[in-house]
């Protein structure tokens, strides 16, 4: 090679770029990155757990199994007095709730994704510190303590609790009413129907 080729090389390579290395990551940046990673696994199972149910959706519940049956009175009734008692709501409206949300079947899942007796949603199911929300007696104990806290806010205005439990509490406070949603509305005038009716006698033993 002449020396004018060598200088020509030489000249070349001193122009060409070398790739520099990613700078390292922080200890809170990988931190991050696992957080997002562990999120967008635990969204993908969410989805499919609800993609499962709406499998066996029915027009209003969606069971995630066949047998999905109502609990029995002689096992539900003392997870109701207990759970009135705690939260100092009346058992009846419990039970009235809880027909008109599951049917009184534990494992009911609704097409929005709502679970349990008391159809909470996810979300609200975390924030009440629910570990299991189709065990009965945690559901039962945290939707009376979520019916109590709405009926508090609206200072014992029942239908308008009831309205925000259906459609929650930001829909009602932005009407200032009971939305002017057909399926709150029926659902609402259900409840009150079923607590202004007499309660079935039992019989003496």
């Amino acid at each position: 090679m002449t020396w004018l080729g060598f200088l020509v090389v030489s000249s070349a390579l001193a122009q060409t770029p070398v790739p520099s290395k990613p700078p390292a990551r922080s200890p809170v940046q990988e931190a991050m990155e696992k957080q997002r990673a562990a999120a967008a696994v635990q969204r993908e199972a969410v989805r499919k757990q609800v993609e499962m149910a709406n499998q066996w959706r029915a027009p209003e519940l969606a069971p995630p199994a066949s047998d999905c049956d109502p609990i029995a009175d002689v096992e539900l009734s003392p997870m109701i007095d207990a759970a009135a008692q705690t939260h100092s709501v009346q058992p009846k409206l419990l039970r009235a709730v809880m027909e008109q949300e599951s049917g009184l079947r534990p494992c009911a899942v609704s097409r929005k994704g709502a679970q349990g007796l008391m159809q909470l949603m996810p979300e609200t199911a975390g924030q009440l510190g629910v570990d299991d929300v189709f065990d009965p007696r945690q559901n039962i104990e945290a939707g009376a303590r979520y019916l109590k806290e709405l009926l508090d806010k609206y200072k014992g205005d029942l239908p308008l609790a009831l309205g925000a439990y259906n459609a929650g509490p930001s829909t009602v406070d932005q009407a200032g009413k009971i939305p002017d949603i057909p399926e709150t509305r029926d659902y609402v005038a259900a409840i009150l129907k079923k607590l202004a009716a007499p309660s079935e006698s039992k019989p003496a033993k």
